[in-house]
Formats: C-alpha cells, structure tokens, sequence
C-alpha cells in the first residue's frame, strides 16, 4: 500500500493545468518488463508447442507437449541477452535460434535439440552474421545458411546439417546481395546491386549463376519489389511487384516461361502478409495493410477458417505457425485495449485453446484505443498515421480529446518502415501520462506505394521533416493538442527526426526524446556495417552521395550536428555503446557541440546495448528518465525514478542535472 501512496503523490506533484487523466498509473515495468510469455509457435509434427518466456529474468525458449501445455520446460539458459528470434528445425528435433553480444548485430545461430536440451553454436564465427536463406519442408535434416566469415560484406551460402553441425559450402559470394532457394534447397535465384540503387536477378541453374539478368528493377522499384518463395513444386515464383504499377502487386511467375499472374493488388497499399499453404507452398491468403491490416482470400479451402477465427478473435489476427500437416495453427490477436493473447486452433475440430494471454499484468488496466488518420501534407501527400489518447479525456470516444492535451510526436525509425494499427506500449505508456500520441507515415515510409517512398528522396531533414510538421499543424487545429504542448520522440531515423526538429526547427516542439538517432549523416553512412555492402548505393541515392562534391554539401545541411547551437529547448539522448547501424559517435558528437555552447542536454550510455534498449531493465531504466524529463517538459504524470538506474547498466557521461532525479537516482 505505501508503494501505491508514494506513486499516487508523485502523479499528484506533478499534475499539470490541463485536466490530468483519472485512471490509474500502469507501472512501467508492466509495460516494458519481460511478457509473460511470447511467440508462441507449433512444431512442424504438431507434437510440441513452443514460446518464449522469462529464466531467471532473461528471455529463454520453453516447450511443452501439445498435450499438455502446463508441462512447459525451459529449453535454453540464456542470461544475459533475451532470445527474440528463434523457429522450429523442420524434422522437429530441435530449435534454432540467433542472438548477438551487447547489441553488436553479430549473430550467431545456435541449435538446442529438445529431447536432450544440449546447446551447439552452429556458426561458431566472431564478427559474422548469419542469415537464414533457406528452410524447406520435404527435407528434414538440413537448412541452407549465409555466413560473411570469409568477406565481411557478402554472405557465402552453405548447406547446414542440423544432427551433426557440419557446413558444407554451396555458393560462393562474390557481390551478390542475396539469395533465393526453392523447397528442395537449391538456388534458384541470386540477386545483385546495381549502381543506379536497383537490383539485378540471375538464374540459377546447377550451381551456375546465369551471365543476363532474367529480371531488373531501378531505384523507384527496390523497396517495393522482390521475388518472395516458389511454391513447393518450383514451377512458380511468387513476387511482390511494382512495376509498370505503384502499389506492390503479389504476382505469379511460371519460372519456365516467364508469364506473370496478377494474384492480388490494391491501389491504396502494397501487398503485405501473405499465408502460405505449408505443403504446396502455394499462397492462400493475403493482407492489405493501409488503415489497417485486411485479410484477403485466394485459396477458398481457408475461408472457412478465416471467417472462424475472426468471428471468434476481435482484433488484429496473425497465424504465427502451421503443423506440416496443416491440421493446427497457432494464432495471435491483438484487441489493442486489452493485451494479446495466443491460442491453439484446430482446423478439423474448428475448436480454439487459449495458450496465453502475453502480459496478463495487463488484464484490466485502462489501456486506450488506437484511431487511425488520414492527414494531408502541404502538398496533397496523404500521411496514413495513429492517435492515442488519454484516458478519461474523449468521453464520447469519437477519437478527440474533449479539451486540447499535451501530446508527443512519436516518430517512427527506418525510413522505410511503417507505423501499424495495433497494440503499441509507447502510445500505452505515453497515453496513460497524459499525453496524445501521433506516429505519422511521413514520405519515405513503406506500405503505400512506390511513388510515396520516393518522394522522401534526398529529403531528410526537409520534406519529411515538413510531414511531422504539418501533422503536428493538424492536431492543433483538430483541437487534440496546443501549439506549446508538443514534445517530439523517436528511435533511429525517428532519433534523427527528433535531433532535426531541435535543430532545424528549434521553437516548435516544448522537448525532444532521441534514441539512438544519428546527429551526422556523413560518419553515418561511413560507419554503416559492412555486410550492407549491397544496399549502399540505394542509401547513397536516397539520403545523399558521399563521393560527390554535391551530396556531401546536402548530408551536412541536413545534419543536426551543424546546427546544434541553435538548439533551444531540452534535449534527452539514449544511445547503446555497441550500436552497428548507429555509431555511438553519432550521440557523442551532438553532445559535445552542445557542451561547447554550454546548451543543457542529458546523454544517458548503456554499455551493452546496440540499435535500441533489448534488455528490459535498460528499457526500463531509460523510459523512467524519459517520462519524468517529459513531466517537466510538457506536465503530464510519472513514476519516481527510483532504483531504475542502478538496475540497469545505465551511465550518463552528460548532464544528470537536466533530467529530474537523475541526480539522486544516480547516487548509490
């Protein structure tokens, strides 16, 4: 009880002019914590079920017969960075998974057989990256494996045996970018970079990699376009395609002849999700995603299921695993207010088991609606976005506060990504201190066609940036927010984008939350990984070209580093030490600059993180900093930072000062 007083007081000191939310405060840690459980899947012979969830307080792979869920074990021992990714070996002997050391992006895969539990790293290689080119489902006991051990920039394909560990060289890579396999796990297609940031594809045929591209795309089509998977038998490759189109189009090639199929389109977004039938691998379903994700039917054989499982699960629906058999799937629902659950579904039966509900400490807190957005740029862009907010502030729930709230800006990274309708524990957080939250699928972001990702062209700092402006214009005028009351935030290029409205525009947000966000596009693009080798040229075309006279004028006009002494208003910076993507320097040299002006700004370290905070209690640590920095900056609530700190491996070179408690959070 004295916990909740003391919490209560601290929402209470720090309740702002405008009228605070009611609900109560959903403690961080129930937020941004370990789940409970997550990604659940079923083993390809249905025996088994599978998911990750909290050993000793680090994220593990669990089993437990279909039969007997409560039966779980833990079958790895992890302890100190969370698994995230793993999936099921096709002869369902045992699970793969990938991890890396603090965050570097160097990720080794490793096999953990699940009657034993013994533990192999699989790709016992310092300073390489794995990727998985190809896993098929008539052949059992291997997998096709790209490692870049021998040139650091390209990815040589070997044959994996999974009962022995043993790799066996199929393709070597000299400057191709990737690589296509078909069920029988042979190479089928590789692809290769073109200097214009396009893409050049080459048959495949008996080790050979055909001299003419079958297949050529430019710059305006490479993040639209890309062979996807052949259907079990070979005959047919399967495309998201936007050629001679704008939205991606899912297309169908007889691989022999050449003749395209238009399976699917849609004008308003590219095709996105697609279920796959496990046996033919022939595509049965696919989603639509503009608004909001919409399944469409190819294949009648799984509209009957569909129209089950939307009848039965309200929310966003994703099949997450299909036995081989096709006889069970796992599925996930996100109701968005409520937290997600996973369940077992039985396609014969037509019956469904709720294996989980993923944060269950989530069941009844007062957790908002999202409310997509349509908002219009200056110049007619449409600018697909999300609203959250308040509870306790809409109370005729038609998606606007009764009275203007102060709002965050949240800014999605990237570029080419894309905000989602869904459950989002930023917007959660947020919401429930008070705050509006809006992400905005400004210019550049992917899901709406080839033309809107190109028109962020060389734009960064510019007419993207314009998009958050106008939408931040939008949500005044909408009555959701006031001028004076809007913070920005966000992750990688949202980290930037935050940098750039401190910067650039210094008076028009209160605050700014930059996360591992580049201040310096030049040592940006000198400092990408090496194994991004194949895409250097399409970030060269669509950021600036560093080897030119002109592009390396336009990358520092658009650096907020240049322009860090007109830097105005508070500033809070987190940045993992081991980042791959975004050098640690890109913090440290905006921090400096303002150092030098003596313009006050908070640099919060963590030592064993890289491209984002992995590690619950660093998320944690840095999300407690951040919501009382954004208490001061904007009046909403928080919960005392307490022992957050010294949980975590947190440091702050810079400015502990400028952050409320930090100071005194940081003393032992």
């Amino acid at each position: 009880m004295r916990r909740l007083l003391i919490v209560a007081a601290a929402a209470i000191a720090a309740t702002p002019a405008f009228a605070a939310p009611t609900a109560p405060l959903i403690e961080r840690a129930k937020l941004f914590g370990n789940p409970s459980r997550a990604s659940g899947r079923i083993s390809p012979d249905g025996r088994f079920l599978s998911w990750t969830a909290p050993r000793d307080g680090v994220l593990n792979i669990w089993v437990a017969p279909v039969s007997d869920p409560a039966a779980a074990r833990p079958l790895t021992t992890e302890t100190l960075r969370p698994i995230r990714q793993y999936f099921w070996a096709p002869d369902s002997k045992s699970i793969l998974f990938i991890n890396d050391k603090g965050g570097d992006e160097n990720f080794k895969l490793f096999g953990v057989d699940v009657a034993s539990g013994a533990q192999r790293t699989l790709t016992p290689f310092d300073k390489t990256r794995v990727q998985i080119i190809g896993v098929s489902t008539t052949i059992k006991d291997r997998i096709l494996v790209g490692v870049n051990n021998r040139d650091p920039k390209w990815h040589d394909v070997h044959s994996l045996d999974l009962a022995t560990g043993k790799l066996t060289l199929v393709q070597q890579n000299d400057g191709y970018g990737g690589f296509v396999a078909d069920d029988a796990l042979k190479l089928r297609i590789a692809s290769k970079p073109r200097p214009d940031g396009g893409t050049e594809f080459y048959k495949i045929d008996g080790g050979m990699i055909a001299t003419t591209a079958f297949a050529t795309i430019g710059l305006d089509d490479s993040q639209t376009t890309a062979p996807i998977g052949f259907t079990a038998d070979g005959k047919t490759l399967y495309w998201v395609d936007s050629r001679d189109r704008d939205t991606a189009a899912l297309i169908a090639e007889d691989f022999a002849t050449g003749k395209k199929t238009i399976v699917a389109e849609d004008a308003r977004a590219d095709i996105g999700d697609t279920l796959v039938e496990p046996r033919s691998g022939r595509v049965q379903a696919y989603g639509v995603n503009y608004l909001r994700n919409e399944w469409k039917i190819v294949d009648p054989a799984v509209q009957a299921d569909l129209d089950f499982l939307q009848g039965r699960l309200k929310g966003e629906i994703t099949v997450t695993s299909r036995t081989d058999a096709d006889d069970r799937w796992t599925v996930t629902v996100d109701p968005v207010v409520t937290p997600a659950s996973t369940w077992l579904y039985d396609r014969k039966a037509k019956s469904l088991t709720q294996l989980f509900v993923g944060r269950p400490e989530l069941v009844g807190a007062p957790l908002v609606a999202m409310y997509p957005r349509e908002i219009k740029a200056r110049d007619g862009l449409t600018l697909v976005s999300y609203l959250s907010l308040p509870p306790g502030s809409d109370a005729d729930g038609d998606g606007r506060p009764d009275t203007p709230v102060p709002m965050v800006l949240f800014v999605h990274g990237g570029p080419w990504a894309r905000d989602d309708y869904g459950y989002a524990s930023y917007h959660q957080w947020l919401a429930n201190r008070g705050y509006a939250v809006l992400s905005v699928n400004y210019r550049g972001s992917t899901g709406f066609g080839k033309k809107f990702i190109s028109a962020g062209d060389l734009q960064w700092g510019r007419k993207m940036h314009d998009d958050l402006l106008d939408a931040t214009d939008w949500a005044v005028k909408q009555g959701v927010t006031t001028a004076d009351k809007v913070a920005i935030m966000g992750g990688s290029y949202g980290g930037y984008a935050t940098l750039a409205g401190m910067a650039f525009t210094p008076t028009t947000f209160a605050c700014g939350v930059d996360i591992v966000g580049p201040s310096n596009l030049f040592t940006l693009l000198q400092t990408i990984p090496p194994y991004w080798e194949a895409g250097k040229q399409q970030f060269y075309k669509r950021m600036g070209d560093p080897t030119t006279e002109a592009g390396k004028a336009l990358l520092a006009e658009r650096s907020p580093l240049n322009a860090a002494d007109k830097i105005v208003r508070p500033l809070l910076i987190g940045q993992g030490a081991n980042d791959p993507r975004v050098n640690v320097r890109e913090s440290d040299q905006i921090v400096a600059a303002m150092q030098a002006k003596n313009i006050p700004v908070t640099y919060v370290l963590f030592p064993d993180e890289g491209h984002g905070f992995a590690r619950p209690a660093n998320s944690i640590a840095f999300n407690a900093v951040a919501e009382n920095f954004l208490a001061k900056c904007l009046g909403g609530r928080a919960e005392p930072i307490g022992g957050t700190i010294a949980a975590s491996s947190a440091k702050v070179p810079h400015g502990a000062e400028y952050a409320p408690g930090l100071s005194t959070a940081l003393k032992p």
